[in-house]
């Protein structure tokens, strides 16, 4: 008799429980849902004002929260001469932010021990015709080309090859014929003893990486990283037409000589086939976002190989950045900062990391007019990092998604 008064006394303080439970939920899911909207506005307001200030066609940007959840915006236009407005999910050129995907297989390789960074080249590649031809060859050793501290110069800039990229546009380019333009030139400084940003040091790199696999490094990325990820707006820049890229709008006087728009008749004015493991992709800035907030948290590869990568040295890119394996390390004002930035004519893209507080963002444009952005990409992305970490943290700041 007690026994069943118990039980439906049990069964009523069950019920009110759960029924708190649900109304708490509910409350605690509409002032998330409330925090995101305002964030999402206040976004949309800075990168409203910012290209209302610099008069840049058009730009995307995202940010992905501890939680997970990602808040994508745009503005501006993403083709001036149409009209048509700027879409989160349009693609831009993210020029050298694909070093970080290839970084991430070249990481995967180390853990498995099928990659020796301390490893001289020679090892690899001593009897290619062309080995002693090449700058610092005897000397340099796989790590220095990822952190930038080999001493190759930057065949990028050679006017031999922007020549050779505009009188054929159609070429589609081996590595070989990108490290010809550096065979026989003077190395930048003793392998080890400086730091120059080069292209060619993740040709080099990519090149002796599919030696050592014998496959290649496009599929590579998309099996290990873009189809496992769900990455699925990001894909390789291997032709002139790339589907969903949208135009760009080169500045005067690009060391690439031509300015304008990028993309006539639906080709881009070069093949950016050419950029290869120096870069090599188009993506959006949802994307990028979501891949800095995976990567920089270890889940492209083992995450006891994350310190490797993040392990910097001195780089002049600003005062206090270091450079990593394939990742440009920065101190900012909201801390320690993890990522890369990219240029490509006609586009600008940045995306970085904020581990002290589980956030990461990007942003593309779709011009590389410095006068426009005011800078490189991080400038402006540290702008809108004010928007979201200096102001009243919402609940999806709390904590990280395991």
């Amino acid at each position: 008799m007690f026994t069943g008064i118990k039980t439906k006394f049990i069964a009523s303080i069950l019920l009110l429980a759960a029924l708190s439970y649900i109304a708490a939920a509910q409350v605690s899911s509409f002032t998330k849902a409330e925090s995101t909207t305002t964030l999402q506005k206040r976004l949309q307001q800075k990168l409203d004002d910012l290209r209302a200030k610099n008069g840049f066609p058009g730009a995307t940007a995202a940010v992905v929260m501890p939680d997970g959840q990602v808040i994508s915006i745009s503005t501006g236009l993403s083709d001036v001469e149409a009209g048509r407005a700027m879409k989160p999910t349009d693609r831009i050129l993210a020029g050298s932010i694909g070093k970080t995907y290839f970084a991430a297989v070249m990481m995967r390789l180390v853990f498995e021990k099928k990659l020796d960074l301390d490893a001289k080249i020679s090892r690899w590649i001593s009897d290619e015709p062309w080995f002693h031809r090449f700058p610092n060859a005897d000397t340099i050793v796989f790590r220095q080309m990822l952190n930038h501290t080999s001493g190759i110069p930057e065949h990028a800039e050679s006017p031999e090859f922007t020549a050779a990229l505009r009188k054929d546009p159609d070429k589609n380019w081996t590595p070989l014929e990108l490290l010809s333009f550096t065979f026989d030139k003077p190395a930048k400084f003793p392998a080890g003893q400086g730091w120059s940003y080069a292209d060619t040091n993740f040709i080099l790199a990519g090149y002796i990486v599919e030696k050592i696999t014998r496959r290649p490094l496009y599929d590579q990325v998309r099996e290990q990283i873009l189809r496992p990820l769900k990455l699925n707006d990001t894909i390789p820049s291997t032709s002139r037409s790339l589907p969903g890229l949208v135009q760009g709008y080169s500045m005067p006087n690009s060391p690439f000589g031509f300015s304008g728009p990028t993309i006539h008749d639906g080709k881009f004015v070069i093949n950016p086939q050419a950029e290869w493991t120096g870069g090599g992709f188009l993506s959006t800035s949802t994307d990028l976002a979501r891949w800095a907030w995976l990567l920089y948290q270890g889940k492209a590869f083992d995450p006891s190989i994350l310190p490797v990568m993040e392990a910097g040295v001195p780089a002049r890119t600003g005062k206090g950045d270091e450079y990593g394996l394939g990742v440009q390390i920065r101190h900012t004002q909201f801390g320690i900062t993890y990522g890369h930035g990219g240029w490509f004519p006609g586009y600008i893209s940045e995306m970085e990391y904020f581990p002290d507080k589980h956030v990461a963002m990007a942003i593309q444009f779709n011009t590389d007019d410095l006068s426009k952005t005011k800078g490189i990409g991080h400038n402006t992305l540290m702008k809108l990092a004010e928007a979201v970490l200096q102001a009243e943290p919402p609940s999806t700041l709390a904590k990280p998604a395991q």
